[in-house]
């Protein structure tokens, strides 16, 4: 049975998480998501729908045979619990494949890293720019 991993946010989902999420359960037999915490992803990024209700939605995803969240102070706790066989990694996500090899290699963990290919391409395609949009009708009206 092959494992398969892909991580994320996950904040406000739309199609091109679906697909994402699509695209690495076909990598395998088993899709765990690991959801970012609150605790890290806020000194990236203003995060508005919390970590709790983020997860609930990944759940619910019929494609997703588990989903939990990540470890506050290190993100390759889970990774190591899990060991998985690929970990996914979605077209924008930022991290470097190198030192996540490297750091998978010293926690003696052989999963294959994978990086999935343009999966969605359209003006709103991240929760990033579907904030930036809410915040320009909003200034309009």
């Amino acid at each position: 049975m092959k494992t398969v991993v892909a991580t994320g946010v996950f904040e406000i989902l739309h199609p091109g998480h679906i697909k994402f999420l699509t695209k690495a359960r076909k990598l395998g037999d088993k899709l765990i998501v690991i959801v970012a915490r609150d605790k890290n992803v806020c000194l990236q990024k203003n995060i508005i729908i919390p970590e709790e209700q983020r997860i609930e939605v990944i759940m619910a995803l019929k494609i997703v045979d588990e989903a939990i969240l990540g470890d506050e102070n290190d993100i390759f706790k889970p990774i190591e619990k899990i060991k998985p066989d690929i970990i996914a990694l979605g077209k924008n996500q930022d991290v470097d494949e190198k030192m996540l090899t490297d750091e998978l290699k010293k926690r003696n963990l052989n999963s294959k890293i994978i990086r999935l290919e343009n999966f969605y391409n359209t003006n709103l395609n991240s929760t990033t720019k579907i904030k930036e949009k809410i915040l320009k009708l909003k200034i309009k009206n």
